[in-house]
């Protein structure tokens, strides 16, 4: 009854509507009873017979009309062309059996299968995350299925991560492997602004049949509006926060928290916000955290989300804006790095310049000096490197590098990874041990 008397308030008792009195790109103003409108209200734009309606979304006001803009093209709107008022507030009807389904930003099937269910309560978009004095710890680590993760940049379920990676450094690879391998009860992935001819090769050869059955993947392709790229991220969260509530351990992955950002730049640039750092409104820097704090665990005693957000640094720059923010939201970042690609080893993960802020409480003690070890070889040998390729460091000058030179093939090797290969972090841990030569006490 909860359920049914919500849909009933949602409804519109009477047809509200305005008229189109401007374009402006990808801006529509609506003339008309603007009282009645608020920012995230939805419309329906008459655009003639032979077109279907365009839906649209209230983004701001100014002198007197509201500002739209629209979750598909704009072909056939004309000055004075009815805008219908649709709902107030923007609303997703989210059930369990979505599992197994792929949809669109607005909630709509796109995978042929058929009508999708919509669940009992309504749950709005972009709503607010758990109350910080009532949410509960991170909890015990959480295995991805990555060895170079899993030792060195240990995840704790609800843990909030960044991938942080430029262009054709292996970003959706290693999203893929993660989508498959990591020990979850749901998994929801947001495809935000990919190449459309990615979609079905990442659902069908990188997720498989096993990886769809617990997951709903939201999808919005780089042709489609900024509208329906910033809402797919919103969605994604918003089905996972269902989840969550349902008690599951949820995985949200994102790819990319860029391209969201990038979305609310043009929104923010139309409708004449100020452009600071790089071209981004102040509203992408507000919008970042509001979507990212929504991860991670819930309240005592329901599930928790784990996210995992990639990042895509423009011109290999890890201190960019949108990097550098999302940075400092999240719980640790891993960082990809083009150079260690270029040389063949994938995942292209830098251990060095990874962090996982929750790892110093979820490390067994007895691991901790095998790992202290490996990073000190890692980070001697990086040191030395390029003397080392020079021939410029000869051997016995000092044991600690001659060990690092000795070391630095086999751990390159543990950290070399296929795409369909496995490690659990135990595992791991113990290859790890037993390359160093070292009893795990």
């Amino acid at each position: 009854m909860k359920a049914l008397f919500a849909e009933i308030d949602s409804l519109m008792a009477t047809e509200i509507y305005g008229r189109v009195a401007a374009v402006q790109g990808l801006l529509v103003e609506i003339a008309g009873p603007i009282h009645e409108m608020s920012v995230g209200s939805r419309l329906l734009i008459d655009s003639g017979e032979d077109n279907p309606q365009v839906p649209a979304e209230v983004v701001g006001f100014r002198e007197g009309h509201a500002l739209c803009m629209p979750f598909s093209g704009l072909e056939g709107v004309r000055m004075g062309c009815k805008a219908v008022i649709t709902s107030r507030e923007s609303v997703v009807h989210p059930s369990n059996a979505w599992l197994g389904r792929v949809i669109n930003a607005l909630g709509e099937p796109i995978d042929g299968k058929g009508p999708l269910p919509n669940g009992g309560l309504p749950r709005k978009l972009r709503s607010a995350p758990p109350p910080a004095s009532e949410r509960a710890r991170v909890g015990p680590p959480l295995d991805l299925g990555v060895r170079a993760l899993n030792t060195f940049v240990t995840c704790c379920e609800g843990q909030r991560m960044g991938i942080f990676a430029g262009s054709g450094v292996g970003k959706s690879v290693l999203m893929s492997m993660l989508a498959r391998n990591t020990q979850c009860d749901t998994a929801v992935i947001g495809l935000i602004g990919e190449r459309g001819r990615e979609v079905q090769e990442f659902i069908e050869d990188d997720l498989g049949e096993e990886g769809l059955a617990r997951s709903v993947v939201v999808v919005a392709t780089s042709d489609e509006s900024v509208l329906m790229r910033r809402q797919a991220a919103y969605l994604a969260m918003t089905v996972a926060e269902h989840f969550r509530d349902e008690g599951d351990k949820v995985l949200c992955m994102m790819d990319s928290v860029t391209r969201f950002a990038m979305a609310q730049r043009e929104i923010g640039l139309s409708i004449g916000e100020p452009p600071t750092s790089k071209g981004y409104t102040p509203t992408v820097f507000t919008e970042l955290p509001r979507l990212l704090e929504r991860a991670g665990p819930g309240k005592t005693g329901s599930g928790s989300i784990t996210g995992l957000f990639t990042v895509l640094v423009e011109g290999d720059n890890h201190n960019e804006p949108v990097a550098d923010a999302v940075r400092g939201i999240l719980d640790g970042h891993v960082v990809m790095e083009r150079g260690i690609a270029e040389r063949g080893r994938y995942p292209a993960i830098n251990v060095l310049k990874s962090v996982s802020r929750t790892m110093p409480r979820c490390v067994p003690p007895e691991q901790q000096p095998v790992l202290r070890k490996a990073k000190q070889l890692l980070s001697t040998y990086t040191d030395m490197e390029e003397l080392i390729r020079l021939g410029a460091y000869r051997r016995g000058s000092d044991p600690t590098v001659d060990e690092a030179i000795f070391r630095f093939g086999p751990i390159d090797d543990f950290l070399n990874q296929g795409k369909d290969e496995s490690t659990t972090i135990f595992e791991g841990y113990a290859q790890l041990a037993n390359l160093l030569e070292m009893t795990q006490g």
